[in-house]
């Protein structure tokens, strides 16, 4: 029977894993040895047949000496893809005319009942690998989060938008999540953990929460106009959940207001974007 083809995030996702291990020099049965996951569980992992544990990606950065930053941004965006929280890409109307461009006009072949938003991604990776020297500078002069560079491919990460054109979409299907910066950390009265985050590549910012519970509300506001999320089932409650973007410029400063379903207080707190 043939296996079915990991999706293009957790292919990006198993591709950088499997340099870690390399970089590490051990062996699966070592591996198993190490970490609290067996033998076979790593072979999937590396192999982007199963999404790992975000524990497990942790686990081997560790191993390997190398910050969790970028591997866990990469694990964040294949796991919002595999649980179809990645933004659809709305399709054309029969009355409108696309354009013909090197998007429109380049076929890939799509598995049946595989989102519009990986047929993107698909044709996104193709155009970035012709201006991979573009890509490349990009990766460079953002600031990322903190931690030293990593081997993944700079076309791995590409952002899909920038400014404006990212207002209202999601940081994770347009790859503005693959580097952020996190402009402010808080732990609510209710146990939920809370972040601001900010990416210097597509000059916006959004918020997210997870340790939450059904009915909690999240809204972030910083020059345009307000994005909230809300958790609506217990599946939310195990995962990170993210507002959509909105466009920050160096200086501005963006505020976060959680509303706890239980209704308790209303707890805010703000991150400013730091000034290049």
């Amino acid at each position: 029977m043939t296996r079915p083809s990991p999706s293009p995030e957790s292919a990006r996702l198993a591709t950088a894993l499997r340099e870690l291990k390399e970089r590490t020099g051990l062996s699966l049965v070592a591996l198993e040895a190490r970490t609290a996951y067996s033998k076979s569980s790593w072979d999937r992992y590396l192999n982007g047949r199963t999404l790992p544990p975000r524990q497990a990606v942790q686990a081997l950065c560790r191993l390997a000496g190398e910050p969790e930053g970028r591997c866990l941004a990469l694990w964040e965006i294949a796991e919002a893809a595999s649980s179809g929280r990645a933004e659809p890409v709305p399709e054309p109307t029969p009355t409108q005319t696309p354009t013909p461009t090197a998007e429109t006009t380049t076929e890939v072949p799509v598995p049946s009942g595989v989102r519009t938003t990986h047929i993107v991604v698909l044709l996104s990776v193709l155009c970035a690998v012709l201006v991979g020297a573009l890509a490349a500078a990009l990766l460079l002069w953002s600031p990322g989060d903190g931690s030293s560079r990593s081997s993944v491919s700079p076309s791995a990460v590409a952002p899909l938008c920038e400014g404006a054109a990212c207002e209202g979409k999601s940081p994770m299907a347009t790859h503005c999540g693959a580097q952020p910066d996190t402009l402010a950390t808080y732990r609510t009265a209710t146990g939920a953990s809370l972040e601001l985050r900010h990416s210097g590549m597509c000059g916006t910012s959004w918020a997210r929460m997870w340790d939450t519970r059904i009915g909690d509300r999240l809204e972030m506001r910083a020059d345009g106009p307000a994005r909230s999320v809300r958790i609506t089932d217990a599946t939310d409650t195990k995962e990170y959940i993210y507002t959509f973007m909105t466009e920050t410029r160096p200086g501005t400063t963006v505020r976060a207001c959680f509303r706890p379903v239980a209704g308790g207080t209303e707890e805010c707190f703000s991150g400013r974007v730091a000034k290049r």
